[in-house]
Order: C-alpha cells, then structure tokens, then sequence
C-alpha cells in the first residue's frame, strides 16, 4: 500500500492549480482538532503536509490558502460576518462610508475585500504574521488603507498613537478567535482601539459559547456580554467550514456595541 494510501485526494485541475489530500474519514480524521488539521499538497513534484493553523506556509503559496479554505473546505465566514455587519448598520440607518475599520487578524485581505464591498470608508489591517502582509499586498493590493504586521500585546508608542488617532468606530475579527491565533489580551487591546458606541463584529466556534468551554477568549466574550461591556445586537448560527472528515464546523457570527473598554491583564 501506497504511504499516503489513507488520505483522499483533490486531484489539480485547471481553476484549482493544487493536487490536495485530506485525511479519510476512515483514518480517524474525525479525531482530529480543528486546530491540528492538516493535509498534504503536491507543489514542485514534492508532497508537503501542512497544517492548517501554519498560516505563514500558507499565505506564502499564491492561491493555496483560498483553494483549501473556500473551494474545497467551503469557508463562508468572511461573507457572513460581513453581510451580519451590513444588514445591522442599515438597521441603525448609519453610513458604512463612515466605518473605520480595524481589521485584526487581517490575513490576506478576504475579510477586507468584503467590507470594502459594503462599502467601508476605511479599512487598517492588522496581523502578527509578516507573510499574512506580504500575501494581502500580493492578492489585494487595493483594499487595504493600511497594513500593520505587530503584535497587540507588545505594541510600540508610535504603533497605539497611530492607530488611537485613527479613531476606529468599528472592529472585525473573523476565524481568529478562540484557538490562540489571537490571546485574550491581544484582542482586549484591539477592542479597546475602537471607541465607544462603536461595532464590534466576530465570529466564534459555537461550542465556545457553552460554559463548559471555560478558554480565556470565551470567558471574556461570555463576561463582557454578561456585564454589557459588549451589548450583542445581532447574531447568526452557521456553518464555517466543513471539517477534513467533511463535517459541519458550527460557529456563531456576531456583532455587538462597544460600551466601555475591557481589561487587560498587566504583563
């Protein structure tokens, strides 16, 4: 038997330039995290596994990252959180020329195409990865009003002046949350980058919101919306993505007001 006779393939064809395999169901892919997903790509003549959370090998293949996540894996998170977004600022008779967004977790500029679309009249990425930047500057060259790779947790004095002076009224993050991609306290300094009143937009596995789940993210999303830190004005059930056993992975798009600042733990 072949080594890689227990994966299934996506063989290339001409719209998908990439030979994909996933792991069968019937090798346990079902016990896999999500976090620990993987699957092996043919590029050069040469199987590579990747996992999926190594965004860095990811965004540094042109078109890989979108033909795993969204043609083959059927990601719809940017769409929906995005569409929840639209359809609240148009319930709240608002102006999406006048959103400043700050876009965290930013990767290579989907999330950023989409609010661009609903017509967002500033949009400021932000991700800790250089290759996240270096992929939205090579797929999306337009969407961006500015692109910053750095780290919320460590950020320099010019860094938070420059980005406090931008005055956010509304953030995005969008499947960054909840597996570490982003820690607690580095999306509390992201919040508390957009000022009062303004829209904080998410989404979330729907697990994470049991309080059996008891992560740092989903006990500070849980508390803020318990103590109104964040009041949730709407929210969405659906389907992410479908896992590499090609199940549904459940999240909740949400989109809340920012009422005051969250904590952040000193280091």
């Amino acid at each position: 038997m072949d080594q890689h006779d227990h994966l299934r393939t996506q063989v290339a064809v001409a719209d998908k330039p990439f030979e994909i395999r996933f792991p069968r169901a019937e090798a346990n892919a079902e016990d896999y995290d999500q976090d620990e997903e993987w699957c092996e790509v043919r590029i050069d003549d040469e199987l590579r596994r990747i996992r999926f959370h190594d965004y860095g090998e990811l965004y540094s293949i042109p078109g890989l990252y979108e033909q795993l996540f969204y043609d083959e894996l059927k990601c719809d998170s940017p769409r929906t959180v995005c569409a929840l977004l639209a359809e609240h600022i148009e319930t709240c008779d608002r102006d999406p020329e006048k959103l400043r967004v700050l876009d965290v977790g930013a990767g290579n500029g989907i999330v950023g195409e989409e609010l661009k679309g609903l017509g967002a009249g500033t949009v400021v990425g932000v991700d800790i990865i250089e290759e996240a930047a270096e992929a939205a500057r090579r797929d999306r060259p337009e969407v961006y009003d500015d692109y910053k790779v750095l780290d919320f947790t460590e950020m320099s004095e010019g860094d938070r002046r420059e980005l406090t002076e931008r005055r956010f009224n509304c953030l995005t993050t969008v499947a960054a949350l909840g597996f570490g991609d982003i820690p607690p306290d580095a999306f509390a300094e992201a919040y508390n980058l957009v000022e009062p009143g303004g829209h904080i937009a998410f989404n979330i596995k729907e697990d994470f919101m049991d309080d059996r789940y008891n992560t740092g993210f989903s006990r500070l999303i849980r508390d803020a919306l318990e103590d109104s830190t964040l009041e949730l004005e709407a929210e969405r059930a659906y389907r992410h993505r479908l896992s590499v056993a090609g199940d549904p992975l459940n999240y909740i798009a949400m989109v809340g007001e920012k009422r005051r600042d969250l904590p952040v733990e000193a280091p």
